[in-house]
């Protein structure tokens, strides 16, 4: 198949409570309080396990075997070239039941070279509802101050030394790897991110697995925190990284700033009935805000969607066709 429709994916063992807002999303009929992710057209098993997180599209049969099995077919010659059978993406719901932990997640070089991983992590968040978040120092850190919150677990000093920003629905945020931050309760949004599960927690106590040791990742936090970019971030500097809503003008509009633009591209698609919207070819996830619609692929398949329904689709699928009062995000690779 070229056009597949996807089941929720909800991985165990996060750290922090939340779904419900997932399963009202999804329709799902019950929600468990420690699911608060949906791992959408997911490559990448959760860290510490073999399987839990990868989307399966057949009883033993993964999206990461599939497109193993015709990488050209599934990402397109030139991605393949570039990147190999990686996709480069992965998508999560995220439904923020309580504050997350205050983190960070590596570069790709700190991950290549300091803890043997393919990649890093930079993520961006696509606002499904207004919410609060804390992203960046607000003024410059010192190593040894730093390394003196964790140790003493003063949540509040690290907190406080973050920008907390408001964010409006419809609203994004690119949050570069290094860049320290917390999503606060109640925040419900849509993540794209590298396709990477790895995360240095400085925060632990209130949390699942109260353990410093899932914090440091095995380095111990001497350097586990290097990995931190403790530069002041000023609102100017700020700003470069969040893109507010836009219009409700139908068409295909991209809605990321240009810091996302090396890891991954999103688009905002809006259709009316008698006013289709054509997409190029690409491998992309798709994520259903509101409305319905019937996707059509130039390679014959076709699928009915409506509001909280998710599908991949693959680069043979060629342009698709969006044809129906519908309002969907498309996720997609860096451009080749």
């Amino acid at each position: 198949m070229d056009l597949v429709p996807l089941d929720a994916n909800l991985p165990p063992g996060l750290l922090y409570r939340g779904g419900a807002k997932i399963a009202a999303f999804r329709g799902l009929d019950h929600h468990a309080d420690d699911r608060p992710q949906d791992w959408i057209a997911s490559t990448v098993a959760a860290s510490g396990g073999t399987s839990a997180g990868l989307t399966m599209l057949a009883p033993g049969r993964s999206l990461a075997d599939e497109i193993a099995a015709d990488p050209a077919g599934w990402l397109g010659a030139e991605h393949v070239e570039r990147a190999g059978a990686d996709p480069k993406l992965l998508v999560k719901l995220l439904d923020a039941g309580q504050r997350l932990p205050v983190h960070v997640h590596p570069d790709d070089a700190f991950a290549r070279d300091v803890i043997g991983r393919p990649c890093g992590k930079t993520e961006a968040w696509f606002m499904l509802e207004p919410g609060t978040v804390h992203v960046g120092f607000s003024r410059p850190v010192e190593a040894a101050e730093l390394a003196a919150w964790v140790e003493a677990q003063d949540v509040e000093a690290m907190l406080g030394a973050l920008n907390q920003v408001k964010v409006p629905a419809g609203a994004t945020v690119v949050v570069p790897a290094g860049l320290p931050h917390v999503i606060g309760e109640g925040a419900f949004l849509v993540e794209l991110q590298q396709a990477s599960d790895v995360s240095i927690f400085m925060e632990w106590q209130e949390f699942a697995a109260g353990d410093p040791g899932v914090g440091h990742l095995g380095l111990g936090f001497d350097a586990a925190l290097r990995a931190v970019d403790r530069d002041a971030w000023d609102a100017p500097r700020l700003d470069g990284l969040i893109t507010q809503p836009g219009g409700d003008d139908t068409g295909v509009r991209n809605v990321l700033s240009p810091a996302a633009d090396p890891f991954f591209r999103l688009q905002r698609v809006v259709a009316e009935a008698g006013r289709p919207c054509r997409l190029e070819a690409g491998y992309s996830v798709l994520v259903v805000l509101s409305g319905t619609a019937e996707l059509s692929s130039a390679s014959g398949e076709s699928a009915q969607v409506r509001a909280g329904d998710t599908a991949v689709v693959a680069h043979r699928a060629g342009a698709l066709t969006v044809d129906g009062d519908v309002t969907l995000l498309r996720c997609r690779p860096p451009r080749p």
